[in-house]
């Protein structure tokens, strides 16, 4: 029997969305492989330049922000001795800067500086270390344009890197003059616009394959999703299903049941974010969190007996 449909319509719909939008347009489908993962676009009169002008911002994305080049800035970042100060790319910065303010706003839940310990369980490069006594995200310092580690801590960008791409991907679009798109990397989406046929881009969000849940399908229309899951990357040790998701309170993969996350936002970056924030901190701190800040979430628990279901006041009001 299948799940029921639920339908998820953004309250910032407006007529702007409507703008140069043709019956006759023709919808040009792009994509490939970037970041460990694929990317795909599908875009209204596409530009001529559109797909370099994605590739660029990719490519950009990966040789500033990816753990798995060792050229890359975060890895130059990584290996520096502790107190020496690096000028990063204004890009990566912006990147910093905001995964530096999700801790701050989410108590540490969400942390930049994870690295050591996403590849001391195997999901990162290297071996990893046990990291510092205190928060990770605590022992990062920026001034300016430079920042530096004060303990002996590694970067990671995986909670919030995707979201930047998506973002910076859709800016470069808009620059080449495409208004109606849809742009996705690996799951995380924005959409702008409408397609030919007046249709908003519909889009059915991620849901673990081995739980039945309601299907979410949202009309994006100038908003972001980002889903966090324990079914993307996880192995099973001593018959326990070991996440990617790394707990900076406990510095383990976390132990709270969450299934899935997702995250509804204008920014596809702070949907990442704020899906690894709630993901970590679970049902109840989590979506409350999520519930004071306004934020449209919903969260899929595993349990022993039944799957739950928990949706912010913002994502419920969005329901059809």
């Amino acid at each position: 029997m299948p799940s029921p449909i639920r339908i998820a319509i953004p309250p910032g719909l407006t007529p702007d969305q409507f703008d140069g939008r043709s019956r006759a347009g023709k919808i040009t489908d792009v994509g490939g492989p970037t970041m460990g993962t694929s990317w795909s676009a599908r875009i209204v009169d596409a530009p001529p330049e559109c797909e370099a002008a994605i590739q660029s911002v990719f490519a950009r994305v990966i040789a500033q922000m990816s753990n798995w080049e060792a050229h890359s800035d975060i890895s130059r970042f990584n290996r520096l001795s502790l107190g020496e100060w690096m000028t990063l790319p204004a890009e990566m910065m912006a990147v910093l800067r905001a995964g530096l303010a999700m801790a701050r706003l989410s108590d540490g839940a969400f942390d930049p500086a994870v690295g050591n310990w996403v590849s001391r369980w195997g999901f990162g490069p290297g071996m990893g270390t046990a990291g510092p006594s205190s928060p990770p995200w605590q022992t990062i310092e920026v001034e300016g344009p430079r920042a530096r580690r004060l303990a002996d801590v590694a970067l990671d960008f995986s909670g919030i890197a995707k979201g930047y791409a998506v973002d910076a991907a859709a800016t470069a679009l808009d620059a080449q003059g495409a208004k109606h798109y849809l742009l996705e990397i690996g799951g995380e989406l924005t959409g702008r616009g409408v397609k030919p046929d007046m249709q908003p881009w519909w889009t059915d969000t991620e849901s673990p394959p081995d739980l039945a849940v309601p299907t979410l399908r949202i009309a994006l229309c100038g908003l972001s999703v980002a889903t966090s899951g324990d079914y993307r990357r996880f192995r099973i040790e001593d018959g326990r299903r070991l996440s990617h998701s790394i707990d900076p309170a406990t510095g383990a993969p976390i132990a709270n049941d969450v299934a899935a996350v997702t995250v509804l936002h204008e920014s596809a970056m702070l949907a990442d974010a704020w899906a690894t924030a709630i993901t970590v901190l679970g049902s109840d701190r989590g979506m409350t969190l999520a519930a004071r800040h306004g934020i449209a979430a919903r969260l899929i628990l595993r349990t022993a007996s039944r799957t739950r279901e928990y949706m912010t006041p913002a994502l419920a009001a969005m329901l059809d």
